[in-house]
């Protein structure tokens, strides 16, 4: 019958897929992943799922209050479940209010006014993460049933540490990937990046491009504010804890250096130019895919918008509401364009809403974006939608809301592909004018295009790089001929303190040697004087 030539075929492509691995140089593996929750598992489950494809056994360790991480919506993966404290609800009550304190405590003009807001911030997210780590780490079940299985590789994203500790106990490499972190502060002290900061604009400045005096000296003391003041994570407590797991002096900040690839979720279509190290591999955009049939109803809707196309409308997952206030001026801006609008919002729908205007409470973000129609996209410049933005060549007008959404926007600023904006201050007519502006002008559609251009002009897919690093890795048990050699330097030696000390106790000394010996001519010359007459 039908039914079982398709449970045939089935069955022979699993077979193809795992034989495949005995073809390949270094077989198919196991795969541990200590994941995070929302874009973050989002971003990291495009490469687990094109792992489990290429016949890899991926295992992902999920706690029992986790909001995103459904094993339904993922068979090709394994999933190992842990009891948690904390409940689901309680989980997603502290990410909204984490996400609404960042909003509207840590303000956004310049990270100079940072402190105390975003420390606060960061100390109750390190809590949390430390509760996790704990109950994961001293599940003997879980870590006994972990030993056996013996993984090749671990994945973890180091803003929720822990899988750096796992990794060390089944004595296993591990592997990163991240977007940023406050400042650079982890990919600076564990990864040995450098980010000069007379061209390269630290993270959560807000500044890009070409820097004037003026941001320079700003970007300096965002950087000074990020070394020598900021603490993300509670370094006490969690050296202590990795101390007492492991049974020998340790930090937090040490064991992430073990690290043997950073997958950096960035590229140079977004970025712009800074040294990198052979162990840091951009994978910026890997989730981006070409765009697919819209639902009927949508696609009736797009196409009768004509020649003026459409504007898509996203402020991203992790924002389900607004003021009503906010949300009208909003609404007021968008009946005043030509072209139809697909908007997704969870409150509640603006009395003012326009004809052209429908509000969603979940689009196809991508298969818009790839739409012919689509004119503009607004978004609060998170890293996914502006990489889908960049992927298609649509401008953008940004309103970032918190975390980098405010330097991606600067960036898309500074390669003239975006106008942005501020949603505090934004009123009906900033928006509408920002809207015209990317509309009409036609060279925020070419600079657009022209960043689409560069990001489809790459050697390897983003996604296949990423994949590529990760099997390395199993392959040669790691990647430690990758990694700086400045690892094995003390402070003082990196900075080169000792040299510099040494070189300036040799010209100490033959400074004193010439001055003495000038001296005893001296002396001696007039002593032989003074006798002669």
């Amino acid at each position: 019958t039908r039914k079982e030539r398709r449970i045939i075929n089935w069955m022979s492509v699993l077979l193809l897929l795992q034989m495949s691995c005995y073809f390949k140089p270094g077989n198919c593996g196991k795969v541990l992943v200590w994941p995070m929750e929302f874009s973050h598992w989002m971003n990291l489950k495009i490469i687990l799922d094109e792992l489990a494809q290429r016949g890899h056994e991926v295992t992902v360790l999920r706690p029992s209050s986790s909001i995103f991480l459904d094993p339904q919506k993922s068979p090709s993966l394994k999933f190992e479940t842990f009891p948690t404290s904390i409940s689901k609800d309680d989980l997603e009550i502290f990410y909204t209010q984490w996400v609404i304190g960042w909003m509207n405590e840590v303000p956004r003009d310049t990270c100079l006014r940072y402190f105390p807001s975003l420390d606060e911030v960061y100390r109750q997210y390190s809590d949390l993460w430390l509760n996790l780590c704990k109950e994961a780490v001293l599940n003997k079940q879980l870590l006994t049933k972990l030993q056996e299985s013996k993984f090749d590789v671990l994945l973890s994203d180091p803003h929720g540490p822990c899988g750096e500790l796992i990794a060390e106990i089944l004595q296993i490499p591990f592997v990163y990937s991240i977007r940023y972190f406050p400042g650079y502060a982890i990919e600076k002290n564990s990864g040995g990046l450098l980010f000069p900061p007379s061209y390269v604009p630290i993270i959560l400045s807000g500044l890009s491009g070409q820097m004037t005096f003026m941001e320079r000296v700003e970007n300096m003391m965002c950087m000074l504010y990020f070394d020598f003041w900021f603490q993300p994570f509670n370094e006490k407590k969690w050296g202590l804890f990795y101390t007492e797991i492991l049974g020998r002096p340790t930090t937090l900040a040490e064991m992430m250096k073990k690290t043997e690839m950073w997958l950096i979720r960035s590229y140079w279509d977004l970025e712009f130019p800074r040294p990198v190290l052979p162990n840091v591999v951009f994978i910026g955009g890997h989730h981006c895919k070409p765009a697919k049939p819209l639902p009927k109803e949508i696609e009736d809707f797009v196409q009768s918008s004509g020649e003026h196309g459409i504007v898509v409308f996203s402020l991203g997952s992790m924002v389900s509401n607004m003021t009503e206030e906010k949300a009208m001026a909003i609404a007021s801006a968008l009946a005043q364009i030509p072209q139809k609008v697909l908007w997704r919002f969870e409150g509640k729908k603006p009395k003012n809403l326009g004809p052209n205007t429908h509000v969603y409470k979940w689009i196809p973000q991508n298969d818009l974006l790839g739409h012919p129609k689509t004119k503009a996209f607004v978004t609060h410049g998170g890293a996914n939608g502006v990489y889908e933005a960049i992927h298609h060549g649509i401008p953008m007008v940004g309103i970032p809301l918190f975390g980098e959404q405010r330097d991606n926007i600067a960036h898309m600023k500074a390669k003239g592909a975006a106008v942005g904006l501020e949603f505090s201050t934004m009123s009906s007519s900033d928006l509408h004018n920002a809207l015209k502006a990317v509309i009409s002008n036609p060279v925020y559609k070419e600079n657009a295009m022209w960043l689409s251009t560069i990001h489809h002009d790459q050697p390897m897919k983003p996604l296949d790089r990423a994949v590529f690093w990760i099997e390395f890795v199993m392959r040669h048990k790691g990647a430690k001929h990758l990694k700086s050699l400045a690892f094995n330097l003390t402070w003082y030696q990196y900075h080169s303190l000792d040299v510099v000390g040494y070189l300036l106790a040799c010209v100490a000394a033959m400074a004193f040697l010439v001055v003495k010996c000038c001296w005893t001519v001296f002396h001696f010359f007039k002593t032989n004087c003074v006798g002669n007459e």
